[in-house]
């Protein structure tokens, strides 16, 4: 829904959508109920997930049904989550939720089909965006060698999306633009190395592939950092015990664009001594077989990053404070003996009130399915609490 300058949804990677029918069955039985408890009389954005089945089944005729279901409930498409590309419930994602990754034609193939889909969907002239991978995933690489000829082709591949778009740009006038999401284990985890691979791989990928076009430097790197942006993931970039001020200005004061901001919230353990057991059978309740739930401690001002919730629940060594990679309500605080990182959301919205950072907003609490069975509540009352819950506070 529109609010001041802002798109605000939520992703409905949070909805069954292993292929197309089920996605849009899901969506059927879904988004209706939503949009009325949260925009009943404005039309209504979407952040819509496709899975690489789903867009590949998808027929023409398809689409344009539902771009005509769509219009009729006064809804519309403005935002795209490219990241998981095959199946995201009821079995194990872990780790494979980056399979396949930057290096691969798949993921490039699958990231151009979800341009050319998006640009169908969306109303004529609006901007739009694909969130997706942070290029692959850390723990498969041994070597330095191994992963900066990873860092080399995933570079290769994001900029060829680039010129996609900025042909696309110029044929018709659609500015779209790809999202990089940071989050933990990732190849990149937070701003420096988001501003690293900028440096390193993006920018004189870029400068090598527009000179063809005969672009010089400079204008190359303003057409990179145009078309290939970030999602500012405020669980992730928590997670990395990084402000939100901190962030957002490094990357403005060197040019590179948020695309989108996904408003979500990470689990927040505060040590207890005195209540030590219950405090590690709380967490215990969270830990489930579907995702990678990361947890990252700051010790002696580095931050540690333990795979997977498991790894801390078999250590149970004392900590000052630790943060879990579990999605959590962003409208709760508290979870007894737990928190969680909303002060971090709270801190995106006060930046937000002085300085521009993005029109697009998405929630992406996606875990409803594996939350503790006493946080559990029914799917739509859920996500139209926590869209009522942002929109109060922009």
């Amino acid at each position: 829904m529109r609010i001041k300058d802002y798109h605000l949804t939520y992703c409905t990677n949070i909805h069954a959508g292993g292929d197309w029918e089920e996605t849009y069955t899901s969506l059927k039985q879904n988004l209706p109920s939503i949009k009325n408890d949260v925009s009943p009389n404005e039309p209504f954005g979407l952040g819509l997930r496709l899975s690489n089945a789903a867009s590949e089944e998808v027929t023409d005729e398809q689409l344009q049904e539902f771009k005509d279901w769509l219009t009729e409930i006064n809804c519309y498409v403005f935002t795209m989550n490219g990241f998981p590309y095959g199946n995201f419930h009821g079995e194990p994602v872990k780790d494979q939720v980056h399979v396949p990754d930057w290096t691969t034609d798949k993921r490039l193939k699958y990231t151009l089909r979800l341009f050319k889909q998006l640009d169908f969907l969306a109303p004529k002239d609006l901007e739009c965006g694909i969130s997706t991978s942070p290029v692959s995933y850390k723990h498969w690489f041994n070597t330095d060698e191994e992963k900066h000829r990873a860092f080399q082709i995933g570079a290769a591949n994001m900029v060829q999306v680039a010129l996609e778009l900025y042909q696309t740009e110029k044929k018709s006038g659609r500015y779209m633009h790809l999202d990089i999401e940071p989050e933990p284990d990732g190849f990149l985890e937070n701003t420096q190395e988001v501003l690293d691979f900028y440096d390193t791989y993006l920018i004189p990928e870029a400068i090598k592939i527009f000179g063809e076009l005969e672009f010089n430097k400079e204008e190359s790197e303003a057409l990179l950092k145009k078309y290939i942006t970030v999602c500012y993931d405020v669980c992730h970039f928590a997670l990395a015990y990084e402000e939100p001020t901190l962030t957002f200005n490094q990357l403005k004061h060197v040019g590179i664009k948020v695309g989108k901001i996904q408003v979500s919230a990470a689990l927040k353990i505060l040590f207890n001594e005195d209540k030590v057991d219950e405090l590690w059978s709380t967490l215990a309740q969270f830990n489930e077989p579907i995702y990678l739930h990361q947890v990252t401690e700051k010790v002696n001002g580095k931050v540690v990053t333990y795979n997977d919730l498991p790894m801390i629940l078999e250590k149970k060594a004392p900590f000052d404070e630790l943060r879990s990679h579990f999605h959590v309500p962003i409208f709760l605080k508290d979870y007894g003996l737990l928190q969680s990182t909303q002060d971090q959301i709270e801190k995106v919205l006060d930046y937000l009130k002085e300085h521009f950072v993005s029109s697009h907003i998405e929630v992406e609490t996606y875990t409803w399915d594996v939350l503790p069975e006493k946080l559990k509540v029914p799917i739509t009352e859920s996500i139209a609490r926590e869209l009522n819950w942002m929109k109060s506070r922009l």
